[in-house]
């Protein structure tokens, strides 16, 4: 569902290094980052989709409930 978001790993150790942060913990802070971006944030396209999904699903909804509806006040009609 998701498409990849481009996070350079590699500029941002040399950020963190640059800073003076060891470059073991540089490393490792940049792996963390790019795995919460990749598993947590979502794109424009995820966004798309989902909006799609829900309007279909309430669509499909709102349908039934008018036909139930419409079947009710048939039934009614039928009884007076």
């Amino acid at each position: 569902m998701s498409t990849a978001i481009a996070f350079d790993t590699l500029a941002y150790t040399k950020k963190l290094k640059a800073a003076g942060v060891p470059e073991s913990q540089a490393e490792v802070h940049a792996e963390s980052m790019a795995e919460l971006i990749e598993e947590r944030l979502v794109t424009k396209q995820d966004l798309k989709e989902l909006e799609m999904r829900l309007s279909h699903t309430l669509t499909i909804r709102l349908g039934g409930m008018m036909a139930a509806s419409v079947a009710i006040v048939a039934a009614l009609v039928t009884l007076l």
